[in-house]
């Protein structure tokens, strides 16, 4: 199972988009808030994979 790492640039509605930040040309992406952690605002640093995310400090 491979990890990436994103970045949330923008949160409409039930939906965030994600950029991929450890891949060059990279295009956001919708995922449901419903699958991110709680806190997860526009900016936040996430890790995941297979649909399951966790916050990077």
């Amino acid at each position: 199972m491979e990890q990436h790492e994103f970045i949330v640039k923008d949160i409409r509605g039930d939906y965030a988009f994600l950029m991929q930040t450890d891949v060059d040309d990279a295009e956001p992406f919708q995922v449901a808030m419903a699958l991110l952690p709680p806190e997860t605002d526009i900016g936040t640093q996430l890790r995941g994979a297979m649909g399951m995310f966790e916050i990077i400090s």
